[in-house]
């Protein structure tokens, strides 16, 4: 496999939209096949893992991880966005809260719950994107969605009303939205700022490169893009059908396969990412192999 399918970790500066960092991925990376595992808003930074080539073929398994977020919480302002890019709409006085019933709110805002888009989402109701209905000030009914918030800390800043916050949560989860549940849990309204997205599952902003330096060498090969995946390595015997998208009895493979499962080959190369088939079998999902990563 080429340099040119792979998986990349860029750290997408502020006003850049994920389709913006995408398409000035294509020129620098000189291909159209690319792809992101997970929207930033405009005004957020951090991690955006893109998938290259053959690889934006895996990208079903990135979007789906868990992601990890910091951010500011400005407590007794509402906005139109519910973060820092919208317009005034509400102002409370929550000068007085104690921070213990701040930080039990948001403990209350853990776990599993439906949360409803806001506005300003890439969502669609009736064929059309929630923000673009945003722009044009309709404002439709929507559905809540079950989300999974593992982790919502709060940590007072020097700035009254403003508390930093770290969030850890399923993918689908608008972090915007928590702060908004927040301030009304509190008997107020709150909005988001300064949020930076710290990790998508093993992808850490410690390795996301700035965009500008995003080339053909800091591309990582196409078995990191499946890295959180269960791995089983198989010999060359066992790669030949597994290369050609067979289905085969479950006991050819030296482990349980019983979810997604990353399939390498002796050498290290990403052969395929396998399911459980019907019966007691074993199907390829994706295929790779033969693409040399």
């Amino acid at each position: 496999m080429s340099s040119l399918d792979g998986v990349a970790v860029v750290d997408k500066p502020s006003g850049w939209t994920s389709h913006d960092v995408v398409a000035k991925a294509r020129g620098l990376l000189h291909t159209r096949r690319i792809g992101h595992a997970g929207t930033l808003d405009p005004d957020a930074t951090g991690v955006l893992v893109l998938g290259i080539g053959r690889v934006t073929r895996l990208l079903r398994y990135l979007t789906a991880l868990t992601k990890s977020y910091t951010a500011e919480i400005v407590l007794g302002v509402e906005t139109t966005t519910l973060d820092a890019s919208g317009e005034i709409v509400a102002t409370h006085d929550m000068g007085a809260l104690d921070p213990a019933a701040v930080r039990a709110a948001a403990a209350a805002l853990t776990g599993e719950l439906l949360q409803v888009p806001p506005m300003v989402s890439a969502v669609r109701v009736g064929g059309r994107r929630l923000h673009e209905l945003a722009r044009q000030g309709i404002e439709v009914p929507r559905e809540p969605r079950p989300v999974t918030v593992h982790r919502f800390e709060l940590t007072p800043t020097d700035e009254p009303d403003v508390w930093r916050a770290e969030v850890s949560c399923s993918s689908g989860t608008y972090v915007r939205s928590l702060a908004a549940d927040l301030g009304r849990a509190l008997g107020g309204g709150a909005h988001l700022r300064a949020l930076r997205r710290t990790a998508v599952g093993s992808f850490v902003e410690a390795e996301a490169v700035p965009l500008e330096r995003l080339g053909p060498e800091v591309v990582l090969a196409p078995a990191a893009a499946v890295r959180d995946l269960p791995a089983v390595t198989v010999g060359a015997e066992l790669a030949i059908p597994i290369g050609h998208g067979r289905v085969l009895p479950a006991g050819r493979y030296p482990a349980p396969v019983t979810g997604p499962t990353a399939v390498l080959g002796p050498d290290g190369t990403l052969l395929a990412v396998v399911e459980p088939g019907p019966g007691d079998t074993v199907r390829p999902a994706v295929v790779l192999a033969g693409s040399g990563g």
